[in-house]
């Protein structure tokens, strides 16, 4: 969290919407997801972490119903506005869509604002990088929800709100994963989370000599307008075929050899490989947090490059931007690991480098990428931060 970006934010709402009243300010994390994707909905392990950048902002009821936004980040579009009595989905309202749908999924639980609310936010996130700016946006308006309403919600119930929102408002039929990350965040700790149930365990991030490196692809990806949704169709297709036959709930509670055992059932090679992937990547991050607490980050981030290769073999949601970046990476001297996170299609790589690597690092992987894609990648050194927080209060 940045205390500059923070004012930067309070006084450009200052600006545009006045000083006068409770003008609030807060904070919420993006997320990086170390291992364990496409599992979130498929019932399996994930194991994200909250990044100390993300989604800043200010608030302060009104007087009337109104509701006005604006943001730093798209600062042309000016100052956009709508209604607490017009929870309506408009696809011309753009980016308020996510913030409208969050007070849409509270009024569905019972709890109504009584007055609009002026909103201003700015996004160190990368848009569209699959670092989940969107799950950013939709924790920190249910945080300023609960503070400013007095809502009586938990950090666990804003995950579940915002991922209500974003499948029923938004629609964008995603898992739990990103809101639950940002909404529980830890600093130095990534959350183990079992998806199926909800049970959850920190679990300390020691990098001893490395650091977090996130590599962005700059493809733009829209999450709705992309395979993902197709994705998750094709793993409930072939979860409905194994359950003709086992009984289970999700593809989350097969072993590896369970799956081989009766992956027959699953008719056609694609339904078959996208269950495959979802099976493996669970079992893998299973094994992965074990090493991480037997501190063992080389075994880590060999199944970090396992998991690249099944969402590129067999989930196919890599593209040749993210390949190109992972297989750079791996060629570098001090890569411990490396993968594309998020839901593919773009976005970003998630590598961990020794110390003393990092910034030939930044150099090669970029090179190569500009030189075969045409366009640069930009890189961030990241650390592992809280989750969302009342700043004028911290």
């Amino acid at each position: 969290m940045d205390k500059n970006k923070s004012d930067l934010v309070r006084k450009t709402f200052e600006e545009v919407f006045g000083a006068e009243g409770d003008i609030r300010s807060y904070f919420a994390p993006g997320r990086v997801n170390l291992i364990g994707e496409h599992t979130d909905y498929n019932g399996g392990h994930v194991f994200p972490c909250a990044l100390t950048i993300g989604t800043y902002g200010c608030a302060r009821k009104r007087k009337d119903r109104k509701l006005r936004f604006y943001s730093i980040n798209f600062k042309h579009l000016k100052v956009l506005e709508s209604s607490i009595d017009d929870f309506v989905y408009n696809k011309k309202l753009g980016w308020i869509n996510y913030p409208i749908g969050v007070m849409w999924a509270f009024k569905e639980r019972g709890f109504e604002m009584d007055c609009g609310m002026d909103i201003m936010v700015l996004g160190t996130i990368p848009n569209g990088s699959g670092l989940s700016s969107s799950a950013s946006i939709e924790v920190i308006t249910g945080y300023m929800l609960k503070d400013m309403y007095g809502f009586d919600v938990s950090n666990q119930d804003l995950a579940l709100i915002g991922q209500f929102s974003e499948n029923n408002y938004n629609g964008v039929n995603c898992g739990i994963m990103d809101q639950f990350a940002i909404a529980m965040g830890k600093a130095d700790n990534a959350i183990f989370l079992d998806t199926a149930t909800l049970d959850y365990e920190y679990a300390p991030i020691k990098l001893e000599g490395a650091k977090i490196v996130i590599a962005c692809s700059n493809k733009k990806r829209g999450l709705g307008d992309s395979k993902y949704n197709d994705r998750r169709r094709e793993c409930e297709t072939a979860l409905a075929q194994l359950q003709k036959k086992l009984d289970i709930k999700s593809l989350g509670e097969l072993t590896e050899e369970e799956f081989e055992a009766n992956q027959d059932l699953i008719p056609g090679s694609v339904f078959r490989r996208r269950a495959r992937h979802a099976v493996y990547e669970n079992q893998r991050t299973v094994k992965a947090v074990e090493a991480l607490k037997a501190n063992d980050i080389e075994t880590f981030g060999k199944l970090m490059n396992e998991s690249h290769i099944s969402l590129r073999d067999d989930y196919e949601v890599t593209g040749r931007e993210l390949d190109v970046l992972v297989e750079a990476a791996w060629k570098q001297e001090g890569v411990i690991g490396s993968r594309m996170t998020g839901a593919g299609f773009g976005g970003c790589t998630v590598s961990i480098v020794k110390d003393d690597y990092v910034e030939s690092f930044i150099e090669k992987v970029g090179n190569a990428y500009k030189a075969r894609i045409g366009y640069r990648a930009d890189f961030y050194v990241v650390d592992i931060g809280d989750g969302p927080m009342r700043v004028d209060e911290a």
